[in-house]
């Protein structure tokens, strides 16, 4: 199974991006999904995928009207929540958390979106919301004590500057044993290439793992060959980035060496969806045999967009 773990629909531009075109909406996410796309001679689609609002959307300044705290963080997450409820067979919910509509609304807000709407997952973005990850622990703390509780996969947005270097959640993730932290992005952003610190982190507690889209193609290859399979996992930061190339990212590790690593398809499938499903509880799948076993599964309901063939 594909499972890509970090895309961001939206029925508004994105306030933070600011990319040109239309909204990139959920119908347009899935047709993005819906490929195929080509992975060792096969064709494939991303059959699952988180979904969150844009980061720059869960900040106040685009807001409308006087909306504030608990309001606020609601109608942010209002369009994940439908859409979730729209595509439950190809759209997982991921909450943002932003302190700065207040701790305990936040929290609180954790628990009601995972209890009543099966989020699974929640991101922390201190770069986007303004605070020192090693310092705001008063902030962090009570949400990621609420993840615990709940049992709630924790997703840190890496890769920038002042407050998304990866090694400034190194104290709280050491705090926080029991929680599974992913470092998003691999440490590699707008503001740096920090990928070295998310692999020595996630080498050295069984907590962490990695996010593959955004890192290096050729560092991939040499962190896949140290770290435990069941570390890596596949994101595209879907928009702005389009699937398709952080796909290859991770087949290309199936190839010769020095480019590959002779990377055994089931491990692939691993990379690419099956780690993911693994942590929330889903049951992973095979990769396809051959190439009609892979048509065959294109032919699904894609969640009532069209029916393929």
């Amino acid at each position: 199974m594909i499972f890509d773990m970090s895309c961001y629909p939206t029925e508004v531009v994105d306030y933070a991006w600011q990319h040109d075109g239309d909204p990139f909406t959920g119908e347009r996410l899935l047709a993005m999904m819906d490929g195929p796309y080509w992975v060792n001679g096969k064709p494939r689609r991303v059959d699952k995928a988180f979904i969150q609002p844009p980061q720059g959307n869960t900040v106040h300044t685009w807001l409308d009207g006087d909306i504030h705290g608990r309001e606020a963080i609601d109608h942010y997450t209002r369009y994940t929540l439908e859409l979730t409820k729209k595509y439950p067979d190809r759209f997982y919910g991921c909450f943002v958390y932003n302190p700065r509509w207040g701790v305990e609304n936040g929290v609180q807000a954790i628990e009601d979106y995972a209890t009543k709407h099966n989020f699974k997952m929640v991101q922390f973005q201190a770069n986007m919301h303004a605070y020192r990850p090693d310092r705001a622990k008063d902030w962090i703390r009570p949400a990621l004590k609420k993840c615990e509780e709940l049992g709630l996969l924790v997703k840190l947005h890496t890769g920038d500057g002042p407050y998304s270097i990866p090694n400034e959640w190194t104290p709280i993730i050491y705090e926080f044993p029991k929680v599974n932290f992913v470092m998003a992005h691999f440490g590699v952003q707008t503001g740096g290439v920090y990928c070295f610190e998310p692999f020595q982190l996630a080498m050295d507690n069984a907590n962490v793992f990695c996010e593959s889209g955004w890192c290096l193609q050729s560092r991939i290859v040499e962190f896949a060959k140290d770290l435990p399979k069941h570390k890596i996992m596949f994101g595209t930061d879907t928009p702005p980035n389009e699937p398709g190339m952080w796909i290859r990212l991770l087949e290309v590790l199936c190839h010769e060496p020095p480019q590959g690593m002779n990377l055994d398809e089931d491990t692939l499938e691993d990379y690419l969806g099956n780690n993911l499903c693994r942590m929330i509880g889903i049951d992973p799948t095979p990769p396809p045999k051959d190439k009609k076993e892979a048509e065959a599964r294109l032919k699904d309901t894609y969640a009532g967009i069209r029916r393929a063939g």
